[in-house]
C-alpha cells in the first residue's frame, strides 16, 4: 500500500502461526509474502517504511519479539508492528461496536465495545480450546466414526469418506501411520505427535460434504460446532455489554461459505444469542487492515 492508501500488490504465502508451524517457518512465510509484494510493486525493499504482521500466535511476547527481530533483519530501517490475527480482523471493521467471529483451523471471537475497549474469547489453541473449529470438528468426526465402527462392526459412510481423505483403508493402518491417534480420546499428553495439527482440519471438508448430502452424524457435528461458536460470541457480548446494543457482527475464516447447512445453522444460532446484531462480511480483508495499520505507524512517527 502506498501513502495514498492505494493497494499496489496483494500476495499470499504459507501458514504463519509460530505455535503450529514453528518460528522459522512462520518467519519465512511472512518474509515471502512481504518480499513478493515488494517485487510485484516494482519498488526497492529499502522503500518499505512500515510493516504490520497480524499473526495467529502473535499474542505471545516471546513469539512477537522473535518475529520482530527476524523481520527487522530482513527489512532494516522499517517500522514494524507485530500483533495478532484477531486485532487485524477487528481493525477491518468500521468504527463503532463490532464483533468478528473467526472459524477456521482454530476458533475465536474478538469485539469492540461502545466505548472502544477490546475483548476476546477463544483462540486458546487445540490443547485448551478451539471449540467449533475445523480442528475440533475433524477430531470429533474421527472419534464418532471410529466408535461406531467398534460398536457395530461396520464402517459408516462418513467413516469411509474420512479414511479415504486420509489415504488409508482402515483404522488400524491409520493408527500405525499416526500413532498419536491412539484409541480415539484415550490419548495422554505423552502421546502427542507434531503432525497432529495437520490431520484434523483436513477432515472438515469431508464432514461438510457429508452434511450437505444429508448424513445425520455429520449434521450433528456441525450443529454442535455452530452452538460452540455461538457460545463464544455470547460470552464476548457479556464482556462488552453489547447484549442490548445494536452492533455489527462479521464472520470470517476457512469454514465460512463451505457448507450451506453449516452456514444456515450458524446464522440461526448467532441470531439467538445476538438478536441486535447486523450480520455480514468483513468490509475489507484483514491483510488490507494490516496495511492500514502500518500506514498509521508512519503517520504517528511523522
Amino acid at each position: 500500500m502506498d501513502e495514498r492508501k492505494n493497494v499496489l500488490a496483494h500476495t499470499r504465502s504459507g501458514a504463519s502461526n509460530p505455535g503450529r508451524v514453528g518460528f522459522e517457518a512462520a518467519l519465512a512465510a511472512v518474509q515471502e509474502a512481504a518480499e513478493e509484494a515488494v517485487c510485484e510493486s516494482g519498488i526497492d525493499r529499502g522503500e518499505v517504511v512500515a510493516l504490520c504482521a497480524g499473526l495467529s500466535g502473535g499474542g505471545s511476547t516471546q513469539a512477537a519479539e522473535k518475529m520482530h527481530r527476524g523481520l527487522a533483519a530482513a527489512f532494516p530501517n522499517t517500522t514494524i508492528k507485530i500483533c495478532t490475527d484477531l486485532e487485524i480482523a477487528l481493525a477491518a471493521m468500521n468504527e463503532g461496536p463490532a464483533v468478528v467471529l473467526i472459524a477456521g483451523t482454530g476458533s475465536a471471537a474478538v469485539g469492540r465495545g461502545v466505548k472502544g475497549f477490546m475483548r476476546r474469547e477463544g483462540g486458546l489453541g487445540r490443547q485448551l480450546g478451539d471449540e467449533g473449529s475445523a480442528t475440533h470438528i475433524g477430531k470429533k468426526a474421527m472419534l464418532a466414526a471410529k466408535v461406531l465402527r467398534e460398536r457395530t462392526g461396520e464402517e459408516s459412510q462418513l467413516g469411509k469418506q474420512l479414511l479415504r481423505q486420509l489415504g488409508t483403508a482402515n483404522w488400524s493402518v491409520l493408527q500405525d501411520r499416526y500413532p498419536f491417534l491412539g484409541s480415539a480420546v484415550r490419548r495422554t499428553e505423552s502421546a502427542r505427535d507434531e503432525r497432529e495439527p495437520d490431520i484434523y482440519p483436513r477432515l472438515f471438508p469431508v464432514v461438510a460434504n457429508a452434511a450437505e448430502a444429508g448424513d445425520e452424524i455429520a449434521r450433528g457435528l456441525l450443529r454442535e460446532a455452530a452452538g460452540d461458536l455461538a457460545s463464544l460470541v455470547d460470552r464476548l457480548l457479556g464482556q462488552l455489554d453489547l447484549r442490548q446494543v445494536p452492533f455489527r457482527l462479521a464472520k470470517t475464516g476457512g469454514m465460512m461459505g463451505r457448507c450451506a447447512f453449516f452456514d444456515l445453522e450458524l446464522n440461526r444460532r448467532l441470531g439467538e444469542v445476538a438478536p441486535n446484531a447486523e450480520m455480514g462480511l468483513l468490509p475489507m480483508s484483514p491483510a488490507h487492515a494490516a496495511a492500514l495499520m502500518a500506514l498509521e505507524l508512519v503517520a504517528s512517527a511523522g
